[in-house]
């Protein structure tokens, strides 16, 4: 590869990089709807047409953002370094609640604000999010939570289960975008006080499903 390429190359990246932080943002400011893609080339001092060059489409822009916010959120590498940890089972699941209380309330980084107004006011590019983030982590987690029941990786039980743990993360992300009372007595929790209230309910509920399932 010729210095010439390689320069391109880094531009490339350098300028998708740009672009993308531009709209995660701005889209967290005002969302996707009242996001203009002028909007987005100025704050990232580019010209318009690199947004299409770069992603395809408005949309295309809009499916990275969420893709990017959620691997901020959790990454299905740091994920699968878990899981293939030599830790126990209940230890692993633990350390994953922790990475989603450090990435949900440890910074002001636009990732957490993107992905609130998406669960708030789902759009037609969910389901790309879905299918191409959530769907590959739930299956890593899920492994994780058969081995701590004993249900079977594909019962229904198990993904009952998988959505009662991951319902308390994605209330973290909804009420760190809403300045309530409820919302504030929450984040006001010691981190080590809200890691161990999410992990003890989790458990709880586990060990109950569990007997009941045997």
């Amino acid at each position: 590869m010729s210095r010439a390429t390689r320069a391109q190359r880094t531009d490339g990246e350098a300028t998708y990089n740009r672009i993308l932080e531009a709209a995660g943002e701005l889209i967290a400011e005002s969302g996707f709807a009242k996001t203009s893609n002028k909007a987005i080339a100025a704050h990232a001092e580019v010209d318009l047409a690199s947004i299409n060059y770069h992603f395809g489409s408005r949309g295309g822009l809009y499916e990275a953002v969420l893709a990017a916010a959620h691997s901020r959120l959790i990454s299905i590498d740091n994920l699968r370094q878990i899981a293939g940890g030599d830790a126990p089972a209940r230890a692993k699941l633990k350390q994953i609640i922790e990475g989603l209380v450090d990435a949900a309330t440890g910074n002001e980084s636009w990732h957490v604000r993107v992905l609130s107004r998406e669960l708030l006011s789902p759009s037609s590019h969910l389901q790309v999010l879905m299918h191409d983030e959530i769907l590959p982590k739930t299956q890593v987690v899920s492994a994780i939570l058969s081995e701590i029941t004993a249900i079977p990786i594909g019962d229904p039980a198990l993904l009952r289960c998988l959505a009662s743990v991951a319902a308390p993360s994605v209330m973290l992300l909804v009420v760190g975008r809403n300045s309530t009372p409820f919302a504030e007595d929450i984040l006001k929790m010691t981190r080590e006080d809200l890691i161990g209230h999410l992990y003890g309910f989790a458990i709880g509920g586990l060990e109950a499903i569990s007997r009941g399932y045997a």
